[in-house]
């Protein structure tokens, strides 16, 4: 027979994952003050007379970390450092509630290493929306180079034409040593057979 104090952890539990797994707003503070108040409600249960096997204890420790782990991972600055932290969360293994099918915590993972996935293929596409509902990749919205940038760039090109120019000569040049070296080699080959006869 589960406690009163066990009962109540099963339901904040249960509750932090469904609004884990629902997508938040920046503003979103309930969730974190939920999984304090579950990392208080743990301990309390683990001095608690009539408290629950050691495995199921594990159990719910795993869960409130991983937890506590997946607000710290979205508070990361970029979405590559969010997906890898993401990645090495370790979800619950067993459901909180009886009517569950999969894990809870298994489907907020996965939901939300969709979302960093998500987030970071906006950031290489460039896909995110501006201020203005159109996207910044969107070509006639691009500004053109400053000056100083544009001069920059003629230079840049100036120097790839000249290093690409100087590997063509380069080139040719080994072209035209290799062949002075086989021409070389067939021919002291020739005076090689003529002394041998």
């Amino acid at each position: 027979m589960a406690s009163r104090l066990e009962i109540n952890f099963i339901r904040l539990l249960s509750r932090c994952e469904f609004v884990a797994s629902e997508k938040r707003g920046e503003a979103e503070w309930r969730l974190e003050k939920y999984v304090a108040a579950l990392e208080d409600m743990l301990v309390a249960l683990r001095k608690s007379p009539s408290k629950p096997t050691q495995e199921v204890l594990t159990e719910y420790t795993r869960k409130v970390d991983f937890l506590k782990g997946l607000l710290e991972a979205e508070k990361l600055p970029s979405p590559t450092e969010k997906a890898l932290a993401n990645q090495f969360l370790a979800p619950g293994r067993t459901p909180t509630i009886a009517n569950e099918r999969m894990p809870a915590s298994k489907t907020v993972h996965i939901q939300s290493k969709a979302r960093c996935t998500g987030e970071m293929r906006e950031e290489l596409l460039g896909t995110r929306l501006s201020g203005k509902g159109t996207t910044d990749g969107d070509l006639r919205n691009r500004r053109c180079l400053p000056l100083d940038e544009r001069q920059s760039a003629a230079e840049l090109d100036a120097v790839l034409q000249h290093h690409h120019s100087l590997q063509e000569k380069l080139a040719e040049d080994m072209l035209n040593l290799a062949r002075n070296l086989k021409n070389n080699t067939l021919a002291a080959q020739n005076i090689i057979k003529q002394d041998n006869q």
